[in-house]
C-alpha cells in the first residue's frame, strides 16, 4: 500500500529520527489534498483522563499522546457509532469523536468496554503533500489497520506487532537497533 487512506496505519521506519514519531504507529483518520491527520497509538501520556478533565475524577482512564499538534485538545477513537452521536466513520468498525459527555456517561454506566475506546491528547497532522513526501522518502511503512492493532493492550509492543503483522522481510525490522551506526568513543 502506497497511498494512505482513512484506516491506514503508518509504521515508522526503524531509523526515523523525529522524536515525535520514532518507533511509532499512527492511525490515519483523514488523508486529503489539503492535508492529513491521525493519532499516534503507542505513546502513553503521563496523565489519565480524570487528571485532565474536570468532573470525571472517578474515571481513571489512560490517555495517549496522539501527536504534537494541539496538545490542549482531547480526542477519541471507538467502536460505538450508534451509542455515541456525532461519531465520524474512519473505517470499518472504527469511529472518531462524537459527543464526549455521552461517551463518559456510557463508560460510567458500564455500557462501553474500555478496550474499544481510546482517548488522545493532541493529534498528528500533515500539511498538503507533506505525508506523501514522507512516504516517498520511505519514512513510513503502511498497512491497513486492524482492531487488534488499533486497540492493542501492550502499546510498548505495538510497533513490533505491526511489523510482524506485515510478515516477510518486515519481521526482520523488529530487531533493528535504534541507531545502526553508534559512535565509537
Amino acid at each position: 500500500m502506497n497511498t494512505p487512506a482513512p484506516g491506514t496505519l503508518l509504521i515508522a521506519d526503524p531509523f526515523l529520527k523525529d522524536p515525535n514519531f520514532k518507533r511509532s504507529v499512527v492511525f490515519i483518520c483523514e488523508h486529503q489534498a489539503e492535508g492529513s491527520f491521525g493519532f499516534v497509538l503507542n505513546r502513553t501520556y503521563e496523565h489519565s483522563l480524570n487528571e485532565l478533565i474536570a468532573g470525571i475524577e472517578d474515571l481513571e482512564i489512560p490517555v495517549f499522546c496522539g501527536g504534537p499538534v494541539q496538545m490542549d485538545t482531547i480526542h477519541f477513537l471507538h467502536q460505538y457509532p450508534t451509542q455515541i452521536p456525532g461519531s465520524y466513520k474512519v473505517s470499518d468498525d472504527i469511529y472518531f469523536g462524537g459527543n464526549f459527555e455521552t461517551a463518559i456517561s456510557l463508560i460510567r454506566a458500564g455500557e462501553i468496554d474500555l478496550g474499544r475506546i481510546r482517548f488522545y491528547i493532541g493529534y498528528s497532522g500533515w500539511s498538503s503533500g507533506q505525508l506523501d513526501d514522507e512516504l516517498k522518502e520511505k519514512s513510513w511503512i503502511t498497512v491497513n489497520a486492524t482492531r487488534k492493532l488499533l486497540f492493542h493492550r501492550d502499546t510498548n509492543q505495538l510497533w513490533k506487532e505491526a511489523l510482524r503483522h506485515l510478515g516477510g522481510d518486515y519481521e526482520m525490522l523488529v530487531n533493528f537497533p535504534l541507531d545502526p551506526n553508534p559512535r565509537l568513543n
